[in-house]
């Protein structure tokens, strides 16, 4: 029942190893769904009945459809497209020792260092490329071999690395890219991988990303395991109850930032006006004025998907002592009494009336009272663009890891919850 989703969505996260890779992806799936890209500098021409989506430094996307008739607000899920990672510095080759030619990298979001030890490494993203016209293009890359190594010191060299270590992001964790004999040949590696000549690329965002591949397991094949589960498993699931959904009384839509795992603070993160800016387009282009805008707005609802923690079978101790969500067990509803989270009374009980009408299982999460939460998508969005909102995600291990865990069953209940939240006719009144 839940197999195929599972499947699908580890094959999308695997052709996906950054954010420009995840918005590429998407764009492909929403052409082949008939909708209509639209592009920020142009005008828009939009009408009753008709499918659109809009990128913004491609690596940000929201899709929206708009009802036959008149609409009441917008239902929307917001998730988000990076994770942590390694960033590829200009000028990256660093010779060492005569012997080894090392790339000079760092760290982008909060990362656990220790996992990207002694895994096959590659490299990804996009590069900027000039043309005859001297006009520029992006070209997305992904060099589909192993090609890279972090490896670690030998337990002879240090004993008492066991005992705990810190790392050092400038000593420790620069990976190995060849032997001496690969001196000055990366700049041709990313040329050829992106099919042009090096005198024509101009700029590039390159990532490393972890090679081994998405996998289920367990006695009963109960779990899987993957890169960038956090939040691509949220990105993919919301992604297909949009795609499966439809709403006579809303406009629904599907928001995918980026750079959440570094403050959300760019101009195609949470934090900016795409949001907001795409709400007023719409609003503008069915002929709403700016009195009906606000209308819509206090009658619209956010689903701020992003993953949560199980709790963990070798540190209990670090849960909630009540609230510690379960793998395979259902969408996670996330609370906190600063308002880290979103949710409040109101928006959990609306969303539970649409889970429980729907039969999807969930399940609440909040922190240890002594241990603080980070800020999500939905509370950074708010600060844009003022909506009833719940912050929800699903259960996973090893967060921030280059390989995460998560529960096999669960990506099937957040697309069944999130179908059921896009066709519910929710009623809003909260003053």
């Amino acid at each position: 029942m839940f197999e195929k989703i599972t499947k699908d969505m580890l094959k999308f996260i695997d052709a996906s190893p950054t954010c420009y890779h995840v918005i590429s992806n998407m764009e492909e799936r929403l052409d082949a769904e008939g909708y209509t890209k639209l592009r920020e500098s142009e005008d828009w021409k939009i009408k009753n009945g008709g499918k659109y989506y809009v990128t913004r430094n491609g690596s940000s996307i929201i899709s929206f459809q708009i009802p036959k008739k008149t609409f009441k607000g917008f239902l929307m899920t917001a998730s988000h497209s990076d994770s942590p990672t390694f960033k590829i510095k200009s000028n990256p080759e660093m010779e060492e020792g005569g012997m080894y030619v090392k790339l000079n990298v760092e760290g982008y979001g909060g990362m656990l260092d220790g996992p990207w030890f002694d895994r096959p490494l590659s490299i990804a993203g996009r590069v900027f490329v000039k043309d005859d016209d001297n006009n520029l293009s992006m070209k997305l890359i992904n060099i589909d071999r192993d090609l890279l190594m972090m490896p670690s010191l030998a337990i002879h060299m240090n004993r008492e690395a066991n005992n705990g270590y810190k790392f050092n992001a400038q000593k420790d964790m620069q990976p190995i890219y060849g032997d001496i004999s690969s001196k000055k040949s990366f700049d041709k590696l990313i040329a050829k991988a992106a099919g042009v000549k090096e005198s024509d690329i101009f700029g590039s965002d390159l990532f490393l990303y972890n090679r081994v591949k998405p996998t289920i397991w367990g006695a009963g094949k109960e779990y899987i395991s993957s890169s960038r589960l956090d939040d691509q498993e949220c990105v993919y699931t919301t992604l297909e109850a949009f795609l499966n959904s439809t709403s006579s009384s809303h406009v629904l839509m599907h928001c995918v930032f980026d750079n959440e795992e570094v403050g959300s603070g760019t101009k195609q993160g949470a934090a900016s006006t795409f949001l907001k800016d795409t709400l007023e387009r719409i609003c503008e282009g069915c002929g709403r004025t700016r009195q009906q805008y606000h209308t819509a707005l206090a009658q619209s609802f956010m689903l701020s998907a992003d993953n949560a923690h199980a709790m963990h079978p070798n540190y209990k101790d670090k849960a909630d002592p009540v609230n510690h969500p379960e793998m395979n067990k259902g969408i996670v509803i996330k609370f906190n009494a600063n308002q880290k989270y979103t949710t409040d009374g109101a928006s959990e009980a609306m969303l539970r009336m649409v889970l429980d009408k729907a039969k999807v299982p969930y399940q609440m999460f909040t922190n240890r009272s002594d241990m603080p939460g980070g800020s999500t998508l939905g509370n950074i969005s708010n600060t844009q663009v003022a909506l009833n909102t719940v912050d929800i995600g699903l259960a996973q291990l090893a967060m921030h890891s280059p390989y995460e865990t998560a529960g096999a069953k669960d990506p099937k209940y957040m697309a069944d919850g999130v179908k059921a939240f896009y066709e519910s006719d929710i009623d809003i009144h909260i003053s």
